[in-house]
């Protein structure tokens, strides 16, 4: 394996670590409704990642409008769609999975990133026909029965988690179709629609600004730490991971929130659930056996 897909493959696994961890910010802020955590979520990463690229990458910008500019009609037209399709489901997701996380239980939104792979790896499959492997098929098929095992406690749970994982399945294949823009970029430009949409939506409901504090300093620490940068690490490996080789590293999030959900939360897992867990982790590593294998095996010099 080459060191540039090396760094593909780290980026995805510290994206999907660090969301892991992000039930311990959102149940600290969890008095406050769901549309507010999400509103200022927003707001806030719209405010510190225009910061940021007009500080340290101009230069990157520049280039993409030049970009933007030169291309035919049909092709901006395109870019549009997918950008604004892409916003939506991101922002379904966050709605969605902030909710879960306050509103129902942190399994649901433990389960919801064990179905995405599975929709993320079978769609990019059926529509952007990436291959795969038999060695990849068998993993899924692991990876369903693990889901299957752990679903069977609450219906409430698996619909939640179905439609979280929906939304960040569908994020992540149009994501995958863009390609030749700085990712850093696109989405900056994503989360600015995604304020565009939900100003409405915020002025509908607004009942002056929080005064707690500890919901702001929060609120930074998601909008820097839980949004911004895992999903800049998540577009950035996608430039060089099939869809369907990312969609089933979303597999660690759930394997460290599974985690957090004992060990912080104090949730009592029984052991059937340990060992469809255990399962799960098998699956992953199945799927990635040969990435793992690349990456760990020394290589004879030329």
């Amino acid at each position: 394996m080459g060191k540039s897909t090396v760094r593909y493959f780290l980026a995805a696994l510290a994206s999907f670590a660090i969301w892991g961890f992000f039930s311990i910010p959102l149940r600290n802020i969890k008095a406050f409704p769901s549309t507010e955590i999400l509103y200022y979520r927003v707001f806030t990463s719209l405010i510190f990642i225009w910061i940021a690229i007009l500080l340290f990458r101009k230069k990157q910008l520049k280039e993409d409008i030049n970009v933007v500019k030169l291309m035919p009609k049909s092709a901006r037209s395109t870019l549009v769609l997918q950008l604004l399709a892409s916003t939506v489901f991101l922002t379904l997701n966050w709605y969605s999975f902030i909710f879960a996380i306050n509103n129902v239980s942190l399994t649901s939104a433990a389960f919801a990133y064990m179905v995405c792979p599975l929709l993320t790896a079978f769609g990019g499959f059926i529509i952007l026909k990436e291959e795969l492997s038999r060695l990849k098929l068998i993993s899924l098929f692991i990876a369903l029965v693990s889901i299957v095992c752990l679903a069977t406690g609450s219906l409430v749970d698996v619909l939640w988690s179905v439609f979280i994982a929906v939304f960040f399945a569908g994020y992540l294949l149009i994501q995958r179709k863009m390609q030749g823009l700085d990712k850093l970029n696109v989405l900056a430009v994503q989360i600015a629609m995604a304020v565009i949409i939900m100003l409405p939506f915020y002025f509908f409901q607004y009942h002056g600004l929080p005064q707690s504090q500890s919901f702001w300093i929060h609120i930074v620490i998601i909008a820097i730490i839980f949004t911004i940068i895992p999903l800049f690490l998540n577009l950035y490996a996608l430039i060089g991971m099939p869809s369907s080789t990312l969609g089933v590293m979303i597999y660690i999030n759930p394997i460290i929130s599974f985690a957090v959900a004992i060990l912080y939360f104090d949730e009592v897992i029984n052991v059937y659930q340990l060992y469809a867990y255990l399962l799960l982790l098998f699956s992953v590593f199945l799927f990635n056996w040969k990435v793992i294998k690349d990456i760990f095996t020394l290589k004879k010099p030329a």
